[in-house]
């Protein structure tokens, strides 16, 4: 299993930017996939997470109506769309695949396989 995230940067406040995981080593679709971020000196914290289509997503409170999460199951990818940031979202950002189907999609310890991270800066 191999989760490989990309497309972090340094952008102004009120700026986007759009992360990808593409995927290999299991089957995609078949799993669902999360969004986490850890900022300096602080815990890992849920982002988003998707099911196996973009109808069926949770988001953190922060991110709500800025961030979107979708999948491309053709593709083998995960994306997160990240609209109007703030400098409170700096942080790695880290894909991760869901263990299995029961439980929520917010605990990170639910998650057994994870991406070496991207990081996103925002400047204010």
């Amino acid at each position: 299993v191999q989760l490989q995230a990309s497309g972090g940067g340094l952008v102004q406040a009120g700026g986007s930017l759009r992360l990808s995981c593409a995927a290999s080593g299991f089957s995609f679709s078949s799993y669902y996939m999360g969004w986490f971020r850890q900022a300096p000196g602080k815990e890992r914290e849920f982002v988003a997470g998707i099911k196996w289509s973009d109808d069926s997503t949770v988001y953190a409170d922060s991110v709500k109506g800025r961030f979107f999460i979708s999948r491309d199951n053709a593709k083998n990818t995960l994306y997160l769309q990240m609209n109007r940031l703030k400098p409170d979202d700096t942080a790695v950002y880290y894909c991760a695949r869901k263990s299995g189907l029961v439980g929520g999609m917010t605990d990170s310890k639910l998650y057994n396989y994870w991406g070496q991270g991207t990081q996103v800066t925002v400047s204010s």
